[in-house]
């Protein structure tokens, strides 16, 4: 389904999706700066409030939440941007404009989603549909620590150094946040569940859209012991019926990455794959395959 929503529908897809994230990003704090230097109170125009947009037609506000800034703090804002700007971009490079569009503009519909249910629910069980509900957590605060999730899940054993200094793997990041994730969902009412549940809605299809599932049937389970172990004979009885693949410098190896010129003799715990995105016969090892830049 995904190929073919890609093919109808690829060619709409927004290239370097993140610069203009970061763009709004911008222009969302100076806005909110501007509101507290004036001394009014812009982010609340600008929150997703169902309650104004279905009776005080203030239609804006289905765009505009996804401006205001998760803090004023400059310094969070520029390391927040850095950060989400790199693993935004290696996503879109790994998948695709169309895909990473898909998951980005996905987890904003489901936000808005949650934000319209929570505002149903809460004025069906008071009996007030006028009521205003807050929405202090549909914000784009969620969906960007998805994009963290993403990475993580794509990358585990990248290694990042937290704060600039202390050297970390991308999965133990990521097991962090998830547990954070747990304590906020704990700790939280039903309404800033809702929002928090909607805005990973994305990366549970992600995760659940990327899996084998294949892998866990019993005969293809042992389809693959069965050609493992043929593979392991014939290397065997190669290795000792003939020494002609032996080159004068050593063995001749049948996988290189183009990027680092490993091989798997060199490195045997790497894998290496052929990119069907360059132009040519252009083969990476596990470590650039999803972070090189296509050949055209």
């Amino acid at each position: 389904m995904m190929n073919k929503l890609e093919k109808k529908l690829g060619k709409y897809a927004i290239p370097n999706l993140m610069k203009y994230m970061i763009i709004i990003y911008v222009l969302g704090y100076l806005l909110v700066l501007f509101g507290s230097i004036s001394h009014t109170n812009i982010a609340s125009l600008m929150a997703l409030e169902p309650y104004f947009i279905i009776h005080k037609y203030q239609i804006w506000r289905l765009v505009t939440w996804i401006m205001i800034p998760e803090s004023t703090s400059i310094f969070y804002l520029l390391i927040m941007m850095l950060l989400y700007y790199q693993l935004g971009s290696a996503l879109e490079n790994a998948w695709g404009s169309f895909r990473f569009n898909l998951y980005i503009f996905g987890g904003m519909l489901f936000t808005i989603i949650g934000a319209f249910v929570v505002y149903g629910i809460y004025s069906l069980s008071t009996g007030s549909p006028f009521h205003m509900v807050g929405m202090n957590n549909y914000t784009m605060r969620y969906i960007n620590l998805t994009i963290f999730l993403a990475f993580a899940t794509c990358f585990p054993d990248m290694q990042v150094y937290l704060y600039f200094i202390i050297p970390i793997k991308m999965k133990w990041m990521a097991v962090f946040y998830a547990v954070m994730i747990v304590f906020s969902l704990i700790g939280s009412d039903w309404a800033d569940r809702v929002a928090i549940i909607s805005s990973l809605l994305n990366y549970g299809i992600f995760y659940l859209s990327t899996r084998n599932y294949r892998r866990m049937d019993p005969r293809d389970v042992h389809r693959r012991n069965e050609f493992k172990r043929k593979v392991r004979q014939g290397q065997s009885q190669n290795q000792s019926q003939s020494q002609s693949t032996v080159h004068r410098n050593g063995p001749i190896s049948r996988h290189k990455c183009a990027i680092c010129g490993r091989t798997e003799l060199t490195n045997p715990e790497l894998e290496f794959r052929f990119c069907s995105k360059c132009n040519g016969n252009y083969e990476y090892c596990s470590d650039h395959l999803f972070t090189h830049k296509h050949v055209e």
